[in-house]
């Protein structure tokens, strides 16, 4: 067992956030249906989600993000060492999202550009592999883009349409012989594999006729072979074991007490799971901010986007130290401690339009 990796020598020199300019509401429904959705989202925490459209996709998303972190920066290109792009949502099949983005970014061909298919826990090991890069010496600036677009609004599963945000975040790395250390622990369970799945649409259940229709399931709920299937029960399980499990862990570790963290940055699976993992971690509601309310669950972004969306300010004025989890599809977690000098962060951008961009050789 690997246990709590200790990587020295890095700051985050910067945190940006990207969404769509659409916004579903999710109290916008028929007269007849609004005190069962009212229930619904005093549940799950989530009234508001950003969503793609006309065109707009993740990896507008991430360029967006990208071009705002390096820009607010002021980083010449030519200084970036690496980019890791975190998603479950790629452009296309192939090629690899990040090299793609390396082009349309400006970025010199001497970077090393690389996706990492992971979701919910993704940030905290985007995190994790940027700071061994640069621990090292051998990449001085490295580039972490993460998010997803899982919004859906087909009206079939209510628990699943009322619950995702699209979203894409970059956050900056460098080198510093006078950072603090960071700490990573991760973690893997693939018995658990079927808890969050699209059955079809991979090599083992191709997408055919059949996948695209609707059918009963039976738990009730209408769905697609190729849309997300969500086992919840499982996945309070797992979430409300495994999250205070790793935390606590990792405070005994670094030898830190429940009220030495300022911030306890949660990915926001959903209202119910994210606050027993507080009751049973500790702490006051104050440490654990949430921004599930105005954009739901948004995948492996959701860390960045609540640290851009709510502690903007903070970030940016005072040293602070953090505990972030990730946790979900996989089975997969990962949490990580840090403390950050002052670092840019402003609020979540609106990207309004969709980048221009159109393959040559496809019709």
């Amino acid at each position: 067992m690997m246990g709590v990796v200790r990587l020295d020598h890095v700051a985050v020199r910067g945190i940006t956030s990207a969404v769509p300019p659409g916004r579903v509401d999710n109290l916008a429904v028929a007269p007849d249906q609004l005190a069962q959705r009212e229930r619904l989202v005093r549940n799950v925490g989530v009234r508001w989600r950003p969503c793609c459209a006309d065109g707009m996709i993740f990896s507008d998303l991430a360029q967006h993000a990208a071009q705002k972190l390096i820009d607010g920066l002021g980083w010449d290109k030519a200084s970036i060492d690496a980019l890791i792009l975190v998603t479950q949502s790629p452009e296309f099949s192939i090629p690899a999202t990040s090299i793609i983005l390396q082009d349309r970014l400006g970025l010199p061909l001497g970077v090393s550009a690389f996706d990492i298919n992971l979701g919910c826990s993704g940030y905290t090991y985007g995190i994790f592999n940027a700071a061994a890069m640069v621990g090292e010496q051998r990449f001085r600036r490295v580039l972490v883009l993460v998010g997803d677009q899982a919004a859906s609004n087909d009206g079939l599963d209510n628990g699943r349409d009322i619950l995702f945000g699209d979203a894409c975040t970059a956050t900056a790395l460098e080198y510093d012989p006078t950072a603090q250390p960071i700490y990573f622990e991760g973690f893997s369970d693939g018995s658990g594999y079927e808890a969050i799945i699209i059955p079809h649409g991979g090599k083992r259940y191709p997408t055919n006729d059949s996948s695209r229709q609707p059918r009963l399931c039976a738990d009730g709920v209408m769905r697609r072979a190729d849309d997300v299937w969500l086992d919840g029960p499982a996945i309070l399980t797992f979430s409300t074991l495994r999250a205070p499990e790793a935390i606590r862990r990792m405070l005994g570790h670094v030898g830190k007490d429940v009220a030495d963290i300022d911030y306890y940055v949660m990915h926001q699976a959903n209202r119910m799971i994210n606050n027993t993992i507080r009751q049973k971690v500790g702490g006051s509601p104050a440490q654990w901010p949430s921004s599930l309310e105005q954009y739901g669950n948004t995948s492996s972004a959701s860390i960045p986007v609540t640290i851009s969306s709510q502690l903007s300010a903070e970030a940016q004025q005072r040293p602070l130290h953090w505990i972030l989890c990730g946790f979900g599809i996989g089975l997969s977690w990962g949490t990580l401690y840090l403390q950050t000098e002052p670092f840019y962060a402003p609020e979540p951008f609106v990207l309004e339009h969709r980048y221009d961009f159109q393959p040559t050789r496809i019709s």
